[in-house]
């Protein structure tokens, strides 16, 4: 068994994080995972209101009795959120784990703190870390240039951000982006970090709730069929490149600035939950990382983690001592 500094501090035996997802973090995923011995994620935002997020919660809990947590993804929107409300929820159903991304969740701390809260902030570079640190998180989740979702401004790659950060950073580290399996595990290990986030690997599995062409769709494509779209927006995200995304990077190629209303139906959630649930790949875009490049399969969650610890510790006791004369 593995056992690093963010296992001990967030009481699981695995250290692997299934990261937050939009529409996919429900209790089925995430009881899975914790069930396996990582740390399972729901997402709030997944839930339409804070008073359905206490009932996945609840759910949840009915199907695990290990440690999982929340996601509270912070960002600006069209529809005002109500995140004062999300995050009370949070506190009022006793959970002790949330995952905050987006902007700095300083102004929910206190309030988590008092609950008795641990808190993984997602940084996409060093000195977001540092002021995650500062603030008072209990640990942070580093995603390099290859993650799906949001990788940033900076397009550092995780082989340079992921030892930039342990450098600095005191906290526990989670390494996130281009993760799927037992080397990248040993490889986060030796740059620093204490445990690794997945998202695009766990999507692929028999209890994600997405439609299997999805699942097939990853697993039959490679390292390179990935885009990155809103970069003239400064809110890059990293999706799959199908007809829809390439028809944003059309529009943001166009003379003139791009503004949000021009992409607007393009990448729409509507659209790309239709992605999700009816398995239409076109239908919208939809996020995905690199390392699709490496899953060749769809097994159990649990048959996942175990097969991601088992040879990462063949790794560390085996072929690596080898190596040395």
């Amino acid at each position: 068994m593995i056992r690093t500094r963010f296992t001990e501090l967030f009481g699981i035996k695995h250290p692997v994080v299934q990261g937050g997802m939009q529409n996919v973090g429900c209790a089925e995923l995430a009881s899975a995972v914790s069930n396996a011995g990582a740390l399972g994620i729901i997402t709030a935002l997944t839930q339409p209101t804070p008073r359905d997020l206490v009932k996945e919660i609840e759910r949840t809990r009915q199907m695990t009795d290990k440690p999982f947590g929340v996601n509270l993804t912070i960002l600006p929107a069209i529809k005002p959120i109500p995140y004062e409300e999300y995050a009370q929820a949070i506190v009022d159903s006793g959970i002790k784990i949330v995952e905050t991304a987006g902007n700095n969740p300083e102004r929910f701390l206190p309030a988590f703190k008092r609950a008795g809260i641990k808190v993984i902030h997602k940084c996409t570079s060093v000195r977001h870390g540092l002021t995650a640190e500062k603030i008072g998180c209990d640990a942070v989740s580093i995603d390099g240039f290859e993650c799906a979702g949001h990788p940033g401004e900076d397009d550092i790659p995780g082989l340079v951000l992921i030892p930039a950060a342990a450098d600095k950073i005191k906290i526990p580290i989670i390494a996130s982006g281009g993760f799927g399996d037992g080397r990248g595990l040993v490889a986060a290990l030796a740059l620093g970090a204490h445990g690794i986030n997945m998202g695009t690997r766990f999507l692929a599995t028999k209890e994600a709730p997405v439609h299997k062409n999805m699942k097939r769709k990853i697993v039959d494509s490679d390292e390179r069929q990935t885009t990155l779209i809103l970069r003239t927006l400064r809110h890059t995200g990293r999706v799959y490149r199908n007809s829809v995304a390439n028809e944003v990077l059309q529009v943001e190629a166009r003379p003139g600035e791009t503004e949000l209303a021009d992409i607007l139906s393009l990448v729409s959630g509507e659209r790309s939950r239709k992605v999700l649930t009816d398995g239409d790949m076109e239908a919208g875009i939809w996020w995905t990382g690199m390392v699709m490049g490496l899953i060749r399969d769809i097994p159990t969650v649990k048959e996942l983690v175990e097969r991601i610890v088992n040879e990462a510790e063949e790794l560390i006791k085996a072929r690596l001592p080898a190596l040395l004369y």
